[in-house]
């Protein structure tokens, strides 16, 4: 099981900043807390970054049990 640490508006939607979660991807991930907490989690999740390990990474990344996925929305400036 992954731990996921929820950052900015992702944090706020799911109402929590760590979550555990069980899948194979980070695809997969991101539509389980999708399914979880609405559609505007997942378009945030999909535009924002994926850190695991300190490196960003891809949607088909496999996941291994500990793990810990970082889902970073994306950054306006100003």
């Amino acid at each position: 099981m992954a731990r996921v640490r929820l950052f900015a508006a992702l944090r706020d939607l799911a109402g929590a900043s760590r979550l555990e979660v069980d899948a194979p991807d980070v695809q997969a991930l991101v539509a389980i807390l999708t399914e979880r907490f609405g559609e505007e989690f997942g378009r945030i999740a999909r535009a924002g970054a994926v850190v695991i390990g300190g490196d960003t990474t891809e949607a088909t990344r496999a996941l291994a049990p500990d793990d810990e996925v970082a889902l970073l929305p994306p950054v306006s400036g100003g």
